[in-house]
């Protein structure tokens, strides 16, 4: 096997690019962004006698393009992961579980309802004529179990990750094998991180 190796101070070269254009298009990346970008609010961790539980919100999830996707019939899935880490006493943080759960809207103009399926949390799907009412179950997380507490440690500090994703770009039928292996999500969060100790 031929394999050719870059002079010393290329590789320099090329290490200094990196962080220059790092620093440079991250503050234009962020202007970018809009103000109306989905963000997670009201993070809360609480715990049953068994359980350790996360609540929390999604703020500004219906963009009015992801609302006429819904208003023109079309499923629209929200994705939310949850991932909690043991951390502290290594630089290596151990992963102790990791939860994807999906919210479904679609809405019936002929009946003029929508549907909300969470799987997750209901096993009948919720039907509603009010937008609001069906914007509210999309968007709220409650009373979901991340870990039995016997998974972790007195005294011992953790750390959970979350993130959501808002609906899936639908690719033309030939596409999907050209990018079997690639998820295309239209709108998505910041990771939010929450540290505490059990």
């Amino acid at each position: 096997m031929n394999i050719t190796r870059l002079p010393h101070k290329t590789w320099i070269c090329l290490f200094l690019t990196g962080i220059f254009l790092v620093q440079f298009l991250t503050p234009a990346l962020t202007l970018a962004k809009d103000k109306d970008h989905p963000v997670l609010t009201d993070i809360k961790l609480a715990n049953t006698r068994d359980d350790l539980l996360i609540y929390f919100e999604v703020e500004n999830a219906f963009s009015p393009k992801i609302i006429q996707r819904i208003e023109n019939g079309i499923l629209t899935p929200f994705l939310f992961h949850i991932s909690l880490y043991k951390t502290g006493g290594s630089w290596l943080d151990k992963k102790i579980t990791e939860i994807d759960i999906q919210s479904t809207i679609k809405y019936n103009s002929l009946k003029q309802e929508y549907t909300v399926s969470q799987p997750w949390k209901e096993k009948k799907p919720l039907v509603t004529e009010s937008f609001d009412e069906a914007r509210d179950w999309m968007t709220r997380i409650d009373n979901l179990v991340v870990a039995p507490l016997t998974d972790l440690v007195k005294g011992e500090k953790y750390q959970i990750r979350i993130k959501s994703q808002l609906t899936r770009v639908t690719l033309p039928f030939a596409l999907r094998y050209v990018f079997y292996f690639v998820s295309f999500w239209d709108v998505e969060t910041d990771w939010y991180v929450i540290n505490f100790t059990y």
